[in-house]
């Protein structure tokens, strides 16, 4: 009696119980529909995108690689893999892989290196080094195509600022068909290569230099470091993932130039300045051989995947180790 007493006065007025269990899972079942619907909303218009701008293009250039194809109509005329088999009996494109194995060495020798250098200089105490940075990485804003009709101009035969330069300083016979010559054209393009994106990698470089606590560098000093012992066991160590990011955006641009190389040389002289990307334009857009083009678009996408791939596996791994986050408040 005492019992049921006390039990309806718990449940009297102005008394409420917990909800049950099932109306709680009803509950977390809806929020979490919510949280679903919610991402896919904010993700269905970029992977609409994605599918009808990058995917299905990316598909069709591999069904089209089977075909002999001009571009009008659906490809009919089927001819299995002879386009794959053709493309690496072409001195043309074989010549294409090694120019860019020669662009992405030198790269790495040359114009990475210089990149950091800057960067370690300019992320010294300097009057006026906003202002070099600012010069330093305007050309990166510059368009390709600009730089390349700027260049054009600057070593441009006998009338280009190059030779007017070389000309005042006595080296008058250095000169000459910068683009024109097949024995300089490579060198010729690299440098301006250089000089378009090795700003962007200093600045890559400058950010990581900048997350470098001072202490660490000033600890060293105070222990009798010199200046090299310091940059090679301090700061290169914990500058080693922006390098390796900075290398391997450095690779994937070599492997896919185009636009310099299109408005500078458009591959010339002979195919001396050729890529695979402009060897691709070529025979897409001049010839009408689009299936042969696909070929050649589907082994520079295929490159680039298993250098990527490969990276990442023996490369990133330890960068990109705990790196993935969830869509959860909870944590979970």
């Amino acid at each position: 009696m005492t019992s049921t007493f006390l039990a309806d006065k718990r449940s009297g007025p102005g008394t409420e119980l917990p909800p049950p269990e099932s109306v709680r899972a009803r509950g977390r079942g809806r929020r979490r529909v919510l949280h679903w619907l919610t991402a896919v909303g904010f993700q269905l218009p970029a992977l609409v995108l994605f599918i009808g701008m990058v995917l299905l293009p990316m598909l069709f250039a591999l069904y089209a690689a089977f075909f002999r194809w001009g571009g009008f109509g659906m490809p009919s005329d089927y001819v299995g893999t002879d386009n794959f088999t053709d493309l690496f009996d072409n001195p043309v494109f074989l010549g294409d892989l090694w120019r860019c194995l020669l662009l992405v060495l030198l790269s790495l020798a040359f114009q990475l290196p210089f990149a950091l250098a800057m960067a370690v200089l300019l992320n010294q105490r300097l009057r006026g080094r906003a202002v070099y940075r600012m010069l330093f990485f305007a050309p990166y804003v510059l368009s390709e195509a600009i730089t390349g009709v700027l260049f054009s101009m600057v070593f441009a035969p006998d009338d280009g600022l190059a030779d007017h330069v070389l000309g005042a300083v006595g080296l008058d016979g250095v000169g000459g068909l910068w683009f024109a010559d097949p024995s300089y054209v490579m060198a010729t393009l690299f440098l301006v290569m250089t000089w378009k994106y090795f700003g962007f990698h200093m600045m890559l470089y400058l950010a990581g230099l900048q997350s470098i606590p001072r202490e660490l560098t000033e600890a060293a000093l105070i222990d009798g470091a010199s200046a090299w012992q310091r940059f090679r066991n301090v700061t290169l160590p914990l500058l080693a993932p922006t390098l390796r990011i900075s290398v391997f955006l450095s690779v994937i641009g070599a492997i896919q130039l185009f636009d310099l190389v299109w408005v500078i040389t458009q591959g010339g002289p002979d195919h001396h300045s050729e890529t695979m990307a402009v060897t691709m334009f070529q025979y897409g857009f001049k010839r009408y051989q689009v299936g042969y083009a696909s070929a050649i678009s589907v082994v520079m996408f295929g490159i680039c995947l298993v250098f990527a791939l490969a990276y990442q596996r023996f490369v990133l791994r330890r960068d990109l180790e705990g790196a993935t986050t969830t869509m959860r408040g909870d944590g979970k």
